[in-house]
């Protein structure tokens, strides 16, 4: 079948690829890609030449898709709202705007606290921590590892954390403040690991409920020995990146000012009732084990 700008049919107007897009002000090329993403597929296919038809009432969806895409949505989630009926496609969508917003407030502070540091004004931001030290004592611990990128961080945090209380109760009970180490960077870019741990008083009774685990979660036993810890202490509101960021600078420039060296990887450890603290209350440390650096 020669191609031509339109075919009639008993039903509906049939447009080609050429006349839709033009009538829907998007490219073939576009056309292509949402067809092949099943957001937007031809009303027929000719099976001889492989031209693509649509029907006049698909512009509507075509120019709806490509105003989702304007706002930067990806294509899952515009397939979600271009299948939905009215009142649930403008939920979706303003789901979806919602967490654009708190992106761009989180990616705001950001850029605040990166124009301070290279205005050479960050000594202001690290002025607001007291940085301290205090001697932990040997701890069993029962903990799970995970590779995690920083958006899935904080509900990883609260679901293993979670789990292991539960789980210290089979350990002779949790015997000290939980806490979180990162054993490597974790970011949008790298994945950690990070270790959830969670002190508990029965070493043998540790290792017997580590040992019926398995490896589904990478759940460990291991004793950390007494540590000196330089840290400090922050809000439910400082926890929020990048004002944490601030915190663990601050803990690492006074360990260069006290002359002392790193013992260990860096923590957050948690004191408090998250769900009740209010966004003053101190609910974490920021930490640091440190030794006394050795003399040449």
């Amino acid at each position: 079948m020669a191609e031509v700008d339109a075919v009639d049919s008993a039903d509906d107007e049939l447009l080609t690829i050429g006349a839709f897009a033009a009538r829907a002000r998007l490219s073939a090329k576009a056309l292509r890609l949402y067809d092949r993403l099943g957001l937007l597929s031809p009303a027929h296919v000719d099976e001889v030449s492989g031209y693509r038809y649509y029907r006049a009432d698909q512009v509507e969806r075509a120019r709806l898709v490509a105003l989702l895409r304007q706002l930067d949505m990806p294509l899952a989630r515009v397939a979600e709202v271009v299948e939905a009926d009215g009142t649930d496609a403008a939920e979706l969508l303003a789901a979806y705007w919602t967490d654009v917003e708190t992106r761009i407030a989180g990616q705001r502070t950001l850029a605040e606290y990166l124009r301070a540091r290279l205005s050479g004004r960050s000594s202001e931001m690290y002025g607001k921590f007291v940085v301290e030290t205090v001697e932990v004592p040997e701890q069993v611990l029962i903990t799970e590892t995970r590779h995690t990128l920083a958006d899935e961080l904080p509900a990883w945090i609260g679901a293993s954390l979670g789990r292991l209380e539960a789980a210290a109760e089979e350990c002779g009970g949790v015997s000290g403040a939980p806490f979180v180490v990162y054993h490597s960077e974790v970011s949008m870019e790298s994945d950690g690991p990070a270790e959830a741990c969670v002190p508990v008083a029965d070493e043998a009774a540790a290792r017997a409920w580590a040992a019926g685990q398995g490896r589904a979660r990478q759940t460990a036993v291991r004793v950390e020995p007494a540590r000196t810890l330089a840290y400090t202490r922050i809000t439910k509101a400082q926890v929020a990146h990048p004002q944490i960021l601030a915190a663990f600078e601050a803990v690492e420039r006074w360990v260069a000012a006290e002359g002392l060296r790193y013992a260990g990887p860096c923590r957050e450890v948690y004191f408090a009732d998250w769900g009740a603290a209010g966004a003053g209350d101190p609910v974490c440390d920021v930490a640091f084990p440190v030794e006394e650096a050795q003399s040449q």
